[in-house]
């Protein structure tokens, strides 16, 4: 249907480029936000605890 039509053909790369460029500044804002520490819901306390009771 489109066969070599230039425009179509253009404007389907310039979208496919942008959606590169926006998936990639995703991908960077994502790796750029400090995550914290994971922890259990109890916090230190449960490690606490659990050196505790090794010594026993």
């Amino acid at each position: 249907m489109f066969g070599n039509d230039a425009e179509f053909l253009l404007t389907l790369h310039h979208t496919h480029a942008a959606e590169l460029r926006a998936e990639a500044a995703t991908e960077r804002l994502a790796r750029s936000v400090s995550r914290p520490a994971s922890r259990s819901w109890l916090g230190r306390r449960q490690q606490i605890r659990r050196t505790g009771d090794d010594r026993r």
